[in-house]
């Protein structure tokens, strides 16, 4: 037998049992790329995080992500998660850790930075580990039909649904209103047919949904059915996106943006994101608290 442990956590969470699930295994030298993506069907959460020593030394850790289904090269709760787990350790493979982490990751380089109140643990911020791409437009019937709503509750007056990325690409519509967004549901044949329509983002074909329910404030739903995830309670890495593609449309670029998930799962996420651009270079950061949850092993 070989035990493996684990630590689970709700990040973007004020609460235990809010914001999205995480498992995070601090050390995966034992294990395999196969034994990694059943360990994260197992959990099945949205995603789970393997926890290895950095190819450059420099950096604090390789830290590889898997959905229930396969592996991703970025996504944004791991991050603070995992950021989160190793500050509350104080040390990896012995080595004792500050408040500034290196992941290394399919992305890239991604940099978090732990924050503390009164010198405990509570949370992270990361930097997306690339610029904000944008990619093709979707059409407003196309998602529409992906969440069974009527065309005429997709908003298009600040900018058509379209593809956008730091790392990971969703798409992004804005609707007309709460009561659209609660009524929304995936229809799996119309998000099969989107996919199709799509064929360079079939793998990922994802879909952010948001509200504007204030100045700088959102609320968003984010649906993965083609990657297993029917409905994710926290999305960091299409919070990260979001925050790009608003400060893409702002004049100068700069902008904080409290963005709120979760609420029609009955699992509250509370995001904030904050873009800055000096010299016209765009740096995006995504920050929030976590609460530890679950601890244990698994038996190989």
């Amino acid at each position: 037998m070989r035990p493996i442990a684990y630590e689970t956590f709700d990040v973007f969470a004020e609460q235990r049992f809010g914001g999205n699930p995480l498992a995070v295994i601090a050390d995966a030298r034992a294990l395999s790329s196969t034994e990694m993506q059943s360990i994260a069907r197992e959990f099945n959460y949205s995603e789970s995080t393997f926890v290895l020593p950095p190819r450059d030394l420099a950096n604090t850790a390789q830290v590889r992500i898997f959905t229930p289904a396969s592996e991703i090269p970025f996504a944004g709760h791991p991050n603070v998660g995992t950021a989160f787990a190793l500050a509350r350790a104080g040390s990896l493979f012995g080595k004792p850790l500050g408040d500034v982490m290196r992941f290394e990751e399919g992305a890239g380089l991604v940099e978090i930075n732990v924050r503390r109140h009164n010198g405990v643990v509570e949370g992270a911020s990361i930097r997306a580990p690339q610029d904000l791409e944008i990619g093709g437009e979707v059409s407003p019937a196309t998602v529409a039909a992906c969440v069974s709503l009527r065309v005429d509750e997709v908003v298009t007056a600040r900018h058509e649904p379209v593809f956008a990325s730091v790392g990971l690409p969703f798409v992004f519509a804005e609707l007309k209103s709460l009561d659209a967004l609660q009524r929304a549901a995936p229809n799996i044949d119309a998000f099969n047919a989107a996919a199709a329509k799509h064929p360079n983002e079939r793998l990922r074909f994802s879909l952010h949904l948001y509200v504007r329910t204030g100045e700088n404030k959102v609320r968003a739903r984010m649906f993965a059915p083609l990657s297993n995830v029917f409905e994710d309670p926290a999305t960091g890495s299409a919070a990260a996106a979001l925050g790009g593609l608003f400060s893409s449309l702002s004049k100068d670029g700069a902008l904080e943006l409290a963005i709120e998930q979760g609420v029609e799962m009955g699992r509250p996420s509370f995001i904030g994101v904050s873009v800055t651009a000096p010299g016209g270079k765009r740096s995006i950061a995504v920050a929030g608290k976590c609460v530890p949850v679950m601890r244990g092993t698994i038996e190989f």
